[in-house]
């Protein structure tokens, strides 16, 4: 039979510091002589004291011969006690690394085949700083709390601060795997009027053929499917000084939205800077506050618009709209768009009600990819 031991591990220890302070308080020496005895500096003898340097072999040879406490009594109270201090260090490092990983979405990831399943909190740290492009959780803080990235957020519609960023690293992924001509503003503005035409057209061709004149554009349009409380329309942000980005969510699987989105995040890329990244919610409202952010928002909100529709064509329309289908349609093929973008709009500014001529709208759906 093997006898099982039970190990002790106390939640406390003793510092050597303490143990020589008292022991100089009953032999009535002051550290300044102890030091001299022992052919120490008083600094040194101070920070051991204080806890902040060790005792080593050699200190605990001189402090045995003046203190005549043994070294090896001296060496096991300093090791007991680094010990703790390295066990008391690596739990609280154990609960920041939980807390950090807690609030990503790895389920998720997982699923849409990002990386493999993790089998422990090491796994999950690892597959997750990959995902991100980083070496440490340090690194990824800096990259991703940086003060000088601002996002452009409404405050109706926040999201989880990591699942937002694991989102916007897939689109970031797309971004740099996507082999495009540098950005060309010209050929950018022609793009968008092509997409606003082809709006009309079946919803998959469409947005493949969307992507592909923002591509010949050099700007990438990405459709990411969004994540667990993720809760936007879509981002627009430089990955480069020569390559932007929108992406988008298609969060409410309906074509009036996807579209003005698509058209806000531009104005984004035509507008503003190069250095902001611009998280939208549901657009076409105009921004309440006096806020930069609100202004940009605002302005991004009235180019899309305009842009779809010049303003007299839509001031003329909307002050005779008796709120028929055949109105709508009839407007839209006049303007070259998808009749839902009109509704949108209508319903936007209070013309429509919300649950009116729906029926042109068109419903999106994902559907899982082939590869």
């Amino acid at each position: 039979m093997v006898a099982s031991t039970n190990q002790f591990a106390p939640d406390y220890a003793v510092s050597p510091g303490q143990v020589l302070q008292e022991r100089l308080e009953v032999m009535g020496m002051s550290q300044a002589e102890f030091a001299r005895r022992c052919g120490r500096t008083p600094k040194l003898i101070s920070e051991i004291i204080a806890g902040k340097a060790p005792v080593e072999t050699e200190t605990a040879i001189q402090f045995e011969r003046v203190t005549g406490l043994h070294a090896s009594i001296w060496l096991g109270i300093e090791s007991d006690y680094r010990l703790l201090l390295a066990r008391q260090f690596e739990a609280e490092r154990s609960k920041e690394v939980a807390e950090w990983v807690k609030a990503f979405p790895v389920g998720e990831l997982v699923k849409r085949g990002i990386f493999a399943k993790p089998s422990s909190l090491a796994e999950t740290v690892s597959a997750l700083l990959a995902f991100f492009g980083v070496g440490s959780i340090g690194a990824w803080q800096s990259k991703y709390n940086a003060t000088t990235v601002a996002y452009r957020h409404s405050l109706s519609f926040q999201s989880n601060p990591k699942s937002l960023a694991a989102w916007l690293r897939l689109g970031e992924v797309e971004a740099e795997q996507e082999e495009i001509p540098n950005y060309n503003e010209s050929a950018f503005r022609r793009a968008l009027k092509s997409i606003g035409a082809i709006s009309r057209k079946d919803s998959g061709p469409t947005f493949r053929e969307a992507q592909e004149l923002c591509r010949q554009a050099g700007v990438v349009l990405s459709f990411i499917r969004p994540l667990d409380k993720v809760r936007l329309s879509g981002a627009a942000w430089w990955v480069s000084s020569r390559r932007p980005v929108i992406q988008l969510s298609v969060r409410h699987k309906t074509d009036d939205h996807l579209w003005f989105s698509l058209f806000h995040e531009a104005a984004h890329i035509l507008l503003h800077s190069k250095k902001q990244v611009f998280i939208d919610g549901v657009r076409g409202e105009a921004a309440t506050s006096d806020s930069e952010e609100s202004e940009a928002e605002s302005e991004a909100d009235k180019w899309a618009q305009d842009f779809l529709v010049p303003r007299p064509d839509w001031n003329k329309f909307a002050g005779t709209f008796l709120g028929s289908a055949g109105e709508v349609k009839f407007f839209a093929e006049e303007q070259g768009i998808a009749p839902g973008i009109i509704v949108g709009r209508l319903q936007r500014e209070g013309i429509l009600p919300w649950n009116r001529l729906n029926g042109l709208k068109r419903k999106l759906q994902w559907v899982e990819s082939s590869n």
